[in-house]
């Protein structure tokens, strides 16, 4: 009786084993990606975290509203345009930084010149242009 159980369990313990490999390679292929993470929004405000990777820019996109960037893990950002200009952005971890709504039709891209992972908490204020 006892083998039977041993067997019973080993039976039941493998499939659990192989989908807990999996979920740990994907969360480890999720962490190697830039990302965001939407975190609340309402009428007034849309707030998310970013997470950008070294080699990993955010597709182009464009911000219609002004908003305010709270560096988590800070780093030097680059704001590319779809014209070409680049700007550099210093941000300190813990500092928090203002950043104005794009001109109309304008894109960017955001490219993280450093060599370490860049996370910023974003907030922007939907009825401000």
């Amino acid at each position: 009786m006892k083998t039977k159980l041993k067997q019973a369990a080993a039976f039941l313990a493998l499939p659990l084993l192989i989908f807990g490999a999996i979920g740990v390679i994907r969360s480890q292929q999720a962490a190697q990606q830039t990302q965001r993470f939407p975190q609340f929004d309402n009428e007034d405000v849309k707030v998310w975290r970013s997470v950008v990777l070294p080699n990993s820019p955010l597709t182009m996109h464009r911000h219609d509203h002004p908003r305010v960037i709270i560096a988590l893990k800070g780093g030097t950002m680059n704001i590319v345009t779809q014209n070409g200009p680049t700007e550099s952005h210093v941000w300190e971890t813990g500092k928090a930084y203002w950043l104005p709504a794009n001109p109309p039709g304008a894109m960017h891209a955001d490219v993280n010149a450093g060599d370490k992972p860049i996370e910023v908490m974003v907030v922007e204020l939907l009825k401000e242009k």
